[in-house]
C-alpha cells in the first residue's frame, strides 16, 4: 500500500481518483523525519534539503514524492529587524543577485540515482515572487514605492521574477522531478497582501509562466500560498492555471469547505488545520480524517495538514493522520503511539 507511486499524486492534481487513498505534506521537520527515517538530521531545519533523509522518511510514511528545493539558488537579504538591502535604484544597482545557472543542481542529480523507481521529486523555490520582494525590499517600503516609484518597483519585480522562472525552468530538465510548487504568501486572515489588481499588474505574470512552463514540459503546477485568497481564485485557477491549491486554515477558509467550492476546478491538498493537529485529542483528528475520506473519496484530494509538519506537532497525532489513510502505519510505530 505505502510503495511510492508519483502516478497517484499525478492522477489527484488531474482532479482524478487515485489508485489507492493518497498523502501530501509541503515538508515534515527534523525530529519527526530523524524517527522515519533513522537518521541524525545535519541542520535545524533539514528534511527540505537534505534528500537522503527526506526519501527515507517521506517513502516510510508512505508518500510518493519528496518535496525539494532544486539548487543552493536564494535572494540573500538583511536577518530580520536589521533593515532591507533594495530602497532606492542605486541600492538596487549595487544589490548582487544569484543567477540560477550558476548556483549546484546536485541535490537534483543525486536523487536522479537514488530515488525509488516510482517516486518523483516536487520541487519548491526560496520562497516566492512576492515573499523575495518583501524580504529584500520590506513590505511598508515596498507600499509606498509601487505608488511612488512605479518604475522602480516593476524593475525589482522583473529582476526577481525572472530568476524564479529561470530557477523553476532548470529544474524541469531533471527528469526526477514530476511537479513543481511555488511557494508564495499572498495573504493574511482577512485579505490579500496587495491588492487583487496590484497582485495582477505585479506579481501574477511570472506565476503564468511558472505554470505555462511546467505544463509545457508535461508536469504539473501546484500552488503553495497562505492567507485568505478568495478575491484571486478565479485567476489562480483560470489565468495562471495551477493544478491544485495547498496551505489552508480553519479561521480563513476550513479545507471542507475549500473543497466543496473548487475541488472540481483545481485539486485540493492537505488543509487539516496546524493547531488542530496540534491541539486535538487522537480520536478527533481520526474523525476529521474520516470525514474527509468520505466527503472527498480522495478525487482531487490528498490528506495532509493546511501548511507542513513542524517540529512541535506530536509524533501520535501525525501518525493519526497518517493511520487513518494508512492503518498499518501506526502499528509499524505502536512502540511510539502507545
Amino acid at each position: 500500500m505505502r510503495e511510492p507511486d508519483f502516478d497517484n499524486i499525478v492522477s489527484i492534481l488531474q482532479r482524478k481518483k487515485p489508485k489507492r487513498p493518497t498523502i501530501f505534506e509541503f515538508y515534515i521537520n527534523n525530529r519527526i523525519s530523524e524517527i522515519l527515517s533513522g537518521m541524525k538530521g545535519q541542520s535545524k531545519w533539514d528534511c527540505p534539503w537534505n534528500y537522503e533523509m527526506n526519501i527515507k522518511a517521506m517513502s516510510s510514511a508512505g508518500y510518493d514524492y519528496i518535496t525539494l528545493h532544486g539548487s543552493e539558488f536564494d535572494f540573500p537579504h538583511f536577518p530580520e529587524g536589521q533593515g532591507y538591502p533594495i530602497f532606492d535604484e542605486s541600492s538596487l544597482n549595487e544589490y548582487v543577485f544569484i543567477e540560477p545557472d550558476e548556483t549546484s543542481f546536485k541535490r537534483l542529480e543525486e536523487c536522479e540515482k537514488i530515488l525509488p523507481k516510482k517516486m518523483k521529486v516536487i520541487a519548491f523555490g526560496p520562497g516566492g515572487v512576492l515573499e523575495n520582494i518583501m524580504m529584500l525590499v520590506g513590505y511598508e517600503n515596498m507600499c509606498i514605492m509601487m505608488y511612488e516609484e512605479p518604475l522602480l518597483f516593476k524593475r525589482i519585480c522583473d529582476e526577481i521574477g525572472q530568476r524564479m522562472i529561470r530557477y523553476y525552468e532548470l529544474c524541469l530538465k531533471f527528469d526526477c522531478v514530476g511537479a513543481i510548487m511555488a511557494n508564495d504568501d499572498w495573504g493574511f486572515k482577512t485579505g490579500t497582501m496587495l491588492s487583487p489588481e496590484d497582485l495582477r499588474k505585479y506579481i501574477f505574470p511570472y506565476h503564468k509562466k511558472i505554470v505555462e512552463m511546467a505544463h509545457k514540459s508535461n508536469r504539473l503546477a501546484i500552488l503553495h500560498s497562505c492567507g485568505n485568497l478568495e478575491d484571486v481564485m478565479d485567476d489562480i485557477i483560470y489565468e495562471m492555471k495551477y493544478d491544485a491549491k495547498h496551505s489552508f486554515e480553519d479561521n480563513i477558509l476550513p479545507v471542507e469547505k475549500a473543497y466543496k467550492a473548487y475541488g472540481d476546478k483545481i485539486a485540493i491538498l492537505g488543509g487539516i488545520d496546524l493547531d488542530f493537529i496540534y491541539r486535538q485529542n487522537i480520536e478527533s483528528i481520526k474523525q476529521r480524517c474520516k470525514s474527509l475520506i468520505n466527503l472527498t473519496e480522495f478525487k482531487g484530494y490528498a490528506i495532509g495538514t493546511g501548511n507542513s509538519i513542524p517540529d512541535y506537532i506530536p509524533f501520535e497525532n501525525f501518525a493519526a493522520m497518517i493511520g487513518s489513510v494508512y492503518p498499518e502505519f501506526i502499528k509499524e510505530f505502536s512502540y511510539l503511539t502507545d
